[in-house]
This record gives structure tokens, sequence and C-alpha cells, in this order.
């Protein structure tokens, strides 16, 4: 498979040549970065939509698109004029082993893993104490 970023990887080795930057430096980037993302407001979704996100992809992977389809049709409308916010939350589940994805085609495919596939159930089984567990899931994910 091919890397769908290898050009773009490419320019930036190309731009960046000869520069270096200090650990100092490396950190302070980082720190910023961090900060202007606890700023987005990870606390934000509602336990409906991450259920909503996690149901569509019970069955089998799909991509991006495909999920805010099945989103807006079940009238999750969360990321209404905001789709990339859906790819954050996509990649952050991602960084919490609840997502695995694979590119297929230039499209990013996510699937539930064993954890992912642990959550469902387990709000499946608890009834009206689906709310707190999804509620602990979204603050693990904004961690």
């Amino acid at each position: 498979m091919t890397d769908p970023f290898h050009n773009l990887k490419d320019s930036i080795k190309k731009d960046f040549e000869g520069f270096s930057f200090s650990d100092e430096r490396k950190n302070a980037v980082k720190a910023a970065i961090r900060k202007k993302q606890s700023h987005l407001e990870l606390h934000s979704w509602k336990a409906e939509t991450l259920q909503n996100i996690l149901d569509a992809l019970q069955g089998e992977a799909k991509h991006g698109y495909e999920i805010s389809t099945q989103l807006f049709q079940k009238n999750e409308l969360s990321f209404k004029n905001n789709e990339g916010k859906l790819y954050i939350l996509l990649h952050l589940l991602e960084n919490k082993k609840i997502l695995s994805s694979k590119w297929i085609e230039d499209k990013k495919y996510y699937s539930l893993t064993a954890k992912g596939k642990k959550y469902v159930a387990s709000y499946e089984h608890q009834g009206s104490k689906q709310q707190v567990s999804l509620k602990n899931l979204i603050e693990e994910v904004s961690l």
C-alpha cells in the first residue's frame, strides 16, 4: 500500500532541509499544540453522539463520509457544518484504541477494536447506566 502523504512528506523535507530546531523549541511547539487541543471542547460531545458513532461501526468498517452520512440519517447533527470535528473525534478514539483504521483505495476506514466492542457491549447491557459509561469514555478520550 502506498503512503498517501508521500508527496507531502517529500515536499516538507525539501522545504525544511538544513533547518534544525532545539529541543527547547520543539517542546515549546508541542506545549502550544497541547494547549490549543485542550480548547477544542472535547467534553462537549454528548454520550448519544459517541453511541451513534460506535453503533455505526458495529457491522463493518466505514470511512468518515459513510459514518457522517449515517449520523445525519439518525438526525445526529453535532457535526453539521463542521465535519472536521468528526475526524478529530475518530482520531482520538483511534489513539485510545477504541477504533482502528486502515487505508483502502485512498480512503481511511474505521472499525471497532476489541476494546471498542467492550464499550458497545457494556452500554447495551447497562441500560440507564450507559450514559455514565459513555461519559467516562468521552473523558478518557479527551485526556
